[in-house]
C-alpha cells in the first residue's frame, strides 16, 4: 500500500480513480494539473504518480525530466487518449513504468500500481523523441495495436532480436523501421534485405559480402548487407526463404558476432541487431528438416505478432484517413469518404490486409469523379473481387487452361513427320502459357497482385519478378474482358 498522486483534468476519472485506490487500500491524492502534481512530487510526497499527458497547465513529458531529476526513483504511470506510437515510445524514453492508453481497464491499473510500489525503478537514459504525429509510420488505436505499440516501446531501448510475425501486407517492414528509427541506433543505417526475393546461391554474398574472384563472375569485393548496417539494424525479410547454408552462417553472427566473407579468410566483428520477419510457420518448417532449430531460437528472442487487418476492423477511418493525406502528397485529388462508405470498408475480409485498404483507397480516390466517396463506390470495388476473383477463375478457366495446352500439345507434334517436335517444347509451352495466365489474374483482381499471386499459389515476390521479366503493364481494369 501506498500514497498515490493522481494527475488528470477529468473529473469523471479522477473520482474513478479516488474510489478504486482508496478500496485497495492506497490513499490517493487527486489534482487536475500539472503545477500541483509538482508542488506535491517537489516537496517529497507520494510513493508513486499517475498522471495523464495532456493537462491544462503543461504537458505531462515536459514535468517528468524536472521530477525525475529531483526523485529518480519514483515511479510514474501515465495515461494517455492519444493512442499512437509516439505516445508510447515517448513515455518510455521518459522511463516511466507504465504506459496505459484510455480507456484502461482499472483491474490491470491496481494491478500495475501493485508491482511498481514492490519494484520501483531507477533512473533510465532519457532521449529525445523523433519526429510528431505526421511521421508516426504505424496507425491504429485499436486494443491490439495499442499492445503493439506497449511492446515496440519497450524493445526500442534495447537491443534484443525481434522475430516479427504475421500475415502479408500486415506493416512488418513498418515495425522493423520503427524499431530502429526509436531506438539509439537510428543515426546509423536501416538495411532490409528480402529473402525471397534473392536466388538462393546468392543470398549469402548478398548477406556477408564476397571477397575478388570468390567466384565465377566476383570481379570485384561486393559489400554485404550486414557490413553495410554496421552499427544499425538489419531487417532480414522472409527469413523462412533463407537455405540451410546461409542458415548456418547466420547462426554463427548471432552467436559469436563475427562472419567471414565468401571467400574470405579473416573473421569480421559486427555491430548490428537483427529483426527478422515471416509470415510462414516456422515451427511448421523445423519439423520439415528447411529451418534450423537453434536459429530459430536465436531470432524468436521478442517474438512481436502483428494482428491482421480483420481483427481490428476499427481502425479502418484512421488508417483511411492516414492514406488520404498520403494520396494528397502525392498529388492525388483531394477526396473524402462518406460515413456509410467508410462503414462498407468494415464488410470486407481484407486478405491483403493493410496493403491491400491502402491500395483501394488509392484507386478509388484516383477514379472517382466526386470529391466525395460514396458506398455505391466502395460496393462496386467488392462485387468485382466477388464476380472476378479465385472462385471465377477456378471454375471456368481451369477447363480452358487444360484444352489450350492439349489443343497446343497436338499442333506441336503433328507438325512434325516423325510426331517429335525440336529441344525446348517445355520453355515454348510455358511462355505461351504464362503471359495470358498472369495478364488474366491481374485483370480478375483488378491489379492486385497480393490477390494475383494467391490465385496463382506463387510467392508475390515471384509473380513480381514474372511481371518484370515479362514486361507485363498492370492496368486496373474494372472487369475482367470476356
Amino acid at each position: 500500500m501506498g500514497s498515490i498522486l493522481v494527475a488528470d483534468d477529468d473529473t469523471a476519472i479522477r473520482t474513478v480513480l479516488h474510489q478504486a485506490l482508496a478500496r485497495a487500500g492506497h490513499v490517493p491524492r487527486i489534482t487536475g494539473n500539472a503545477s500541483t502534481l509538482w508542488r506535491w512530487a517537489s516537496q517529497g510526497e507520494g510513493d508513486l504518480i499517475i498522471t495523464d499527458v495532456v493537462m491544462p497547465d503543461e504537458n505531462a513529458f515536459d514535468l517528468l525530466p524536472r521530477i525525475k531529476k529531483i526523485r529518480p526513483d519514483l515511479p510514474v504511470i501515465v495515461m494517455s487518449a492519444q493512442n499512437t506510437l509516439l505516445t508510447a515510445v515517448t513515455a518510455a524514453e521518459h522511463g516511466v513504468y507504465e504506459y496505459l492508453p484510455k480507456p484502461f481497464d482499472l483491474n490491470e491499473l491496481l494491478a500495475v500500481v501493485a508491482r511498481a510500489l514492490e519494484t520501483p525503478k531507477t533512473q533510465p537514459r532519457t532521449q529525445k523523441p523523433v519526429g510528431g504525429d505526421e511521421d508516426l509510420p504505424l496507425v491504429g488505436r485499436s486494443a491490439a495495436m495499442q499492445e503493439i505499440y506497449r511492446v515496440m516501446a519497450r524493445l526500442t531501448q534495447s537491443d534484443l532480436t525481434v522475430m516479427i510475425l504475421g500475415e502479408s501486407g500486415t506493416g512488418k517492414e513498418l515495425v522493423a523501421r520503427a524499431l530502429h528509427d526509436y531506438s539509439p541506433r537510428r543515426r546509423a543505417p536501416f538495411v532490409a534485405i528480402n529473402m525471397a526475393a534473392i536466388p538462393r546461391e546468392l543470398i549469402e554474398s548478398e548477406l556477408f559480402g564476397h571477397e575478388k574472384g570468390a567466384f565465377t563472375g566476383a570481379q570485384t569485393r561486393n559489400v554485404g548487407r550486414f557490413e553495410q548496417a554496421e552499427g544499425g539494424t538489419l531487417f532480414l525479410d522472409e527469413i523462412g526463404d533463407m537455405p540451410m547454408d546461409a542458415q548456418t552462417r547466420l547462426l554463427r553472427v548471432l552467436q559469436e558476432g563475427e562472419y567471414t566473407t565468401v571467400g574470405g579468410r579473416v573473421p569480421l566483428k559486427t555491430n548490428v541487431r537483427i529483426v527478422a520477419a515471416t509470415n510462414r510457420d516456422l515451427r511448421q518448417q523445423i519439423n520439415q528438416g528447411v529451418f534450423r532449430e537453434d536459429l530459430f531460437y536465436r531470432l524468436n528472442v521478442v517474438p512481436l505478432r502483428l494482428p491482421p487487418l480483420r481483427d481490428r476492423m476499427e481502425d479502418i477511418p484512421d488508417l483511411v484517413q492516414h492514406f488520404l493525406r498520403h494520396g494528397r502528397d502525392v498529388g492525388l485529388p483531394d477526396r473524402s469518404f462518406e460515413p456509410q462508405a467508410m462503414e462498407a470498408l468494415k464488410t470486407h475480409q481484407w486478405p491483403g490486409n493493410v496493403r491491400e485498404l491502402e491500395n483501394i483507397v488509392q484507386r478509388l480516390v484516383a477514379l472517382s469523379p466526386h470529391d466525395t466517396i460514396g458506398r455505391d463506390a466502395v460496393t462496386a470495388e467488392f462485387q468485382g473481387y466477388v464476380a472476378f476473383g479465385s472462385e471465377h477463375l477456378s471454375e471456368v478457366g481451369t477447363c480452358d487452361l487444360a484444352e489450350f495446352t492439349e489443343g497446343y500439345l497436338a499442333t506441336q507434334f503433328a507438325e512434325f513427320e516423325d510426331g517429335l517436335p525440336p529441344p525446348g517444347l517445355y520453355q515454348r509451352i510455358l511462355h505461351e502459357v504464362e503471359l495470358p495466365l498472369i495478364n488474366a489474374v491481374l485483370a480478375a483482381t483488378r491489379g492486385n497482385q497480393i490477390k494475383a499471386a494467391e490465385i496463382l499459389g506463387l510467392n508475390r515476390n515471384t509473380l513480381r519478378k514474372k511481371i518484370r521479366e515479362l514486361d507485363i503493364k498492370v492496368v486496373r481494369s474494372p472487369v475482367l474482358p470476356r
